[in-house]
């Protein structure tokens, strides 16, 4: 199998090339991919050297699967131009998500839905990939309401750029600037553009994605995005109510036996979710599972996961294994 990965050498391609290592895809061709600027450089994959190339000689180059990570405007261009030549696209951006011709896949949740026919496929946002994981078995047992999502998300999910700011503040040094403000001791609610509703793109993605991955529009969804000093993973505050009541005990046991969800929830040892302990971790991690005392049938979570990992590269690769499990590629 020839496996092309778009945008290599930035920080999600970085990261699928360290899954795929991790992983056992059958994989026979490595063809990273990026922009002309980085053409010609060396990458290391399981040992050997490989030669980044530019995305019209990978087009070229007819890979089975191209896993996408370099933005909205390449994967609209790009995408449809591999798909072309018979590669099936997985793309980690924005760019098709909300698409009604392409499919928006968690594979835990929704891979039913892939067919040998879907040559692009989008990867849901970060946060929502760990929101879903987390309320799918519960919308499934008790039938979701109204969800009310405030997120703590790492400077990680902006890029290498808002990494390196954070790093340039933390030793005192005066640097380019990803956020309109400093990001150290700080938070900032402002995750991506705000648009003319006064909500910002981030929290619209959140208010979305579930419906469609879910393949229910019943319930209603309202967030808050914030920016926070973290290097890596993003938290999740959730507030759900249901239409039929739940008994917690019961609660934490579905999410207990939910694949690719771990409970942290041991209140008497200090033990709960934190993005330092999710880091380089595939799983979602919740914990701080209580009723809301304040309105029936309503229960808060405080959901933690990798942003680069299972919120992007490690997702991605799944929908690549599940095409391959199931002989759809």
């Amino acid at each position: 199998m020839k496996i092309a990965v778009v945008g290599a050498t930035g920080m999600v391609g970085t990261v699928m090339l360290k899954v795929l290592e991790e992983r056992n895809l059958p994989i026979t061709e490595l063809i990273p991919v990026a922009s002309a600027r980085s053409a010609g450089k060396q990458l290391s994959y399981k040992g050997n050297s490989y030669t980044v190339v530019t995305l019209e000689d990978a087009v070229n180059l007819k890979p089975d699967v191209a896993l996408f990570s370099a933005g909205g405007d390449t994967s609209l261009e790009w995408a449809p131009k591999f798909a072309e030549v018979g590669t099936t696209v997985i793309d980690n951006s924005s760019a098709w998500r909300m698409d009604p011709t392409k499919k928006l896949v968690v594979p835990e949740i929704n891979g039913d839905v892939l067919t040998a026919d879907d040559k692009i496929i989008a990867n849901p946002n970060c946060s929502t990939i760990q929101l879903v994981m987390a309320l799918a078995p519960l919308h499934a047992k008790y039938k979701m309401k109204r969800v009310v999502i405030s997120t703590y998300q790492s400077v990680s999910g902006t890029g290498v750029k808002a990494v390196q700011q954070l790093d340039n503040e933390e030793a005192g040094i005066e640097g380019e600037m990803a956020y309109p403000h400093k990001i150290g001791r700080n938070a900032l609610p402002h995750c991506d553009i705000f648009m003319e509703n006064g909500y910002t793109k981030e929290e619209m993605k959140l208010v979305k994605e579930p419906k469609k991955i879910l393949r229910d529009d019943s319930f209603s969804v309202t967030a808050t995005a914030v920016r926070i000093p973290t290097a890596g993973g993003h938290s999740e505050a959730v507030n759900v109510q249901f239409h039929n009541d739940f008994d917690v005990a019961e609660v934490r046991t579905i999410l207990s036996e939910t694949p690719g969800v771990i409970v942290q929830d041991d209140l008497a040892n200090n033990l709960y979710p934190m993005p330092i302990n999710a880091h380089n971790k595939d799983e979602v991690f919740v914990g701080r599972i209580r009723r809301d005392e304040s309105q029936e049938n309503t229960l808060n979570l405080w959901i933690v996961s990798d942003n680069l990992r299972k919120g992007a590269a490690t997702n991605t690769v799944q929908i690549a294994e599940y095409l391959i499990c199931n002989k759809l590629i």
